[in-house]
Order: structure tokens, then sequence, then C-alpha cells
């Protein structure tokens, strides 16, 4: 429990109490998609009451922000400025941990939440696909986590030294309990495959520009990863 309870207060602004050690997560990150089935449930409890599809949506992409405080939205903020600036490695990790916003991170964040958005609009019913995006979501940066090499230290590299290679793995099982929803398996796979797509192509963009992987781009996985897979969901 005490490892819950420190990812779940990594992950959210829930109120839990007094502060657990985040090294009783940091060597049990592969719990990361436990995080997603509460962050999911809570955000497609009030939203299952909701008839009107959009509001529904609406209030499903804030209570994603308001759950997690943003913090993970704003690691893809800083990886849009450090993906669309010029010059040579270091301008872009400098454009990367800048605490700053450019246009780069505006661009990325109004993109991913209107993947998000979208794809919520277009899912039936919206609440599975809150669920199983939020779970993919956790399991990409598990896979982050342990595969992502930092380039620096902070929060991403002393989590990364407590993972061990098979942690995505393990990560995978406990996504596995996503087959018991009313979803076609079809759709399922799909998720599936863009769980894994999502944290395997942004591990390579992140290595090939910034010489490795820091907490921005994990966090923004997270925000990529659940937009994707719910928009995969949608279109399957």
């Amino acid at each position: 429990m005490k490892a819950l309870i420190s990812l779940l207060q990594f992950t959210t602004i829930l109120p839990l109490g007094r502060p657990q050690d985040l090294s009783n997560f940091a060597r049990h990150s592969y719990i990361y998609p436990c995080a997603g089935y509460i962050i999911g449930g809570l955000v497609a409890l009030p939203v299952f009451f909701i008839a009107d599809r959009t509001i529904a949506t609406a209030v499903a992409t804030a209570l994603f922000l308001l759950i997690s405080g943003a913090h993970h939205f704003d690691g893809l903020l800083d990886l849009g400025d450090g993906l669309m600036a010029h010059g040579d490695r270091e301008k872009r990790i400098r454009a990367l941990t800048d605490r700053n916003v450019g246009a780069g991170g505006i661009a990325a964040g109004i993109a991913v939440t209107l993947l998000l958005f979208a794809g919520l609009m277009a899912s039936s019913p919206v609440v599975y696909a809150i669920l199983i995006g939020e779970v993919c979501a956790k399991f990409s940066m598990a896979f982050l986590t342990a595969y992502g090499t930092p380039f620096r230290e902070g929060m991403h590299s002393y989590l990364h030294q407590y993972s061990r290679p098979s942690f995505p793995f393990i990560a995978a099982l406990f996504c596995i309990p996503l087959v018991f929803l009313p979803v076609s398996p079809i759709r399922l796979a799909g998720a599936a495959i863009v769980m894994v797509a999502c944290p395997v192509i942004l591990l390579f963009i992140s290595r090939r520009l910034f010489g490795g992987v820091n907490g921005d781009v994990a966090g923004a996985s997270n925000e990529i990863t659940r937009a994707c897979v719910i928009v995969a969901l949608a279109l399957i």
C-alpha cells in the first residue's frame, strides 16, 4: 500500500495523508497502470452521469488535467519546446528544460488536447475509452522509466535507477484486466499496439534529439499515449 500511495502522490493531487517516501514507488514502478485505473475511474464516474456528449467530453478532458495537477501536461509543453527548437542538442535541451513555455509547447499542448477531445467525442461508450486510455498512458511511463536512459540528474534519473528491464512486462500484466471490459478484442489489440508504439517512438526521438530521456519526456508520454490510444479506439 505504501508503494501505491506513493505512486498516487506522485501522479495526482489527491489528498492521501502524510507524504510517503518516493522510493516506495520507485522500487515498484511497474505498478504505474494501477494509477491509471484509479485516475480513469475518478474521471469516468461523473462523466457517466452526463448525458450531453460534448459536455461529458469537456469534463473528462478537464478532470484529466485537474486530478494530475497538470503535472504531466507540463512535461508535454516542455517537450514541445524541445522538439521545435532549432540548433544543436544543447540548444534543444535548454529549450526542453526551460521553465518558460514557448510556441512549440503551446502547439504541442493544443494538438494533443484536440486529439484527446476528438477521440473522446467519437468514442462510444466514452467511459471505457477514458479507462483504457489512462491505463495505457501509465504503461508508457513505466516503459520510459525502465528504458529511457537519463541525460541529466532529476526525478526521472532517480526513478530509472530503481527500475529494471522486466518492469514494463510486469506493467503490461497490470493492463490485462482491461480485456474484461465490453470492448471488442480488435479495438483492445489496436489500443495495445498504440500503447507500446507511442513510448517506443518517443524513446527513439528523445535519444536522437536530446541524448536520452528526462521527466518531461516521460510525462509527455502520458498525455500523448492517452490521446493516441483513445483516438485509435474511436477509429477501429
